[in-house]
């Protein structure tokens, strides 16, 4: 092929089209691109479930992945949060790619570690509800891996290895039951205690938002429910997307406990 003057001028300009709309692709991605000041993990644990739609539409609306704290609680619907019932949803939560731990099945309280090594422990839910029952830590270990075998029938997938204790109340005991299970527990910040629980006439949503929007840092982990029966004014729909916004805002970004550097 003989190159005249004029189609290497042709090539000249072609190169230099393409490294100029390179140059402009780059740096539009470069200015969509989020800059991660700091890392945040949401976490919300099972509750009466009246919220639950409205945090996977959220976390989807805004590409967020988070992790889910799992019991066998009753919901506003009238059935139990793992009953066949929520199959679609927790799949659904599982193909979005979100983290799950086991709360318990029956959302069991502990009450005190016994001195022959055994652990008081109090359900929730379930045949058992309401009474206080002396438990080893091989049983408690049993009764968090009823949500795993139970979760892993619903989704089709395995839980992540780490768990939460109902009210976050952990003792040496309760810790050491979590162990025997190869599962690590997972509390929350100070700053990352949403305070849904709490009574509405005595702290409202909007110092709840803000206490979490000032105090939160890199590394922290959030704790909301799925649903409150209690609370009057509910802390979601309210502070969610405005806390979401408020951190983002702020340069944070969000990760499941998957990604977190005591959970790898």
């Amino acid at each position: 092929m003989v190159c005249t003057s004029q189609t290497a001028l042709a090539i000249s300009k072609a190169v230099l089209l393409a490294a100029a709309l390179c140059s402009q692709s780059l740096s539009a991605a470069a200015m969509a691109a989020p800059s991660c000041r700091a890392t945040v993990y949401l976490t919300f644990d099972t509750g009466s479930q009246s919220q639950a739609q409205l945090i996977a539409d959220t976390l989807r609306k805004y590409q967020i992945r988070a992790t889910f704290f799992l019991a066998n609680e009753k919901t506003v619907r009238g059935d139990y949060s793992l009953d066949q019932s929520w199959q679609p949803f927790w799949q659904q939560l599982a193909r979005d790619g979100h983290a799950f731990g086991s709360h318990t099945f029956d959302h069991v309280y502990v009450v005190r570690d016994l001195p022959d090594g055994r652990i008081a422990v109090k359900p929730q839910f379930g045949p058992q509800a309401g009474k206080t029952l002396q438990w080893t830590q091989t049983e408690y270990c049993s009764e968090l891996r009823r949500v795993t075998e139970r979760f892993q029938q619903l989704t089709g997938q395995k839980m992540d290895p780490y768990w939460r204790a109902p009210g976050g109340r952990l003792t040496p005991g309760l810790e050491q039951a979590g162990q025997r299970c190869g599962m690590r527990h997972a509390g929350w910040a100070p700053a990352g205690f949403s305070g849904d629980e709490l009574p509405s006439e005595q702290v409202s949503n909007a110092r709840l938002l803000s206490k979490m929007l000032n105090g939160l840092k890199d590394g922290d982990i959030v704790m909301a429910h799925m649903g409150i029966w209690s609370r009057k004014d509910p802390w979601m729909p309210a502070n969610l997307v405005p806390l979401i916004e408020g951190l983002q805002q702020k340069s944070f970004c969000f990760a499941t406990l998957r990604e977190h550097p005591l959970y790898r």
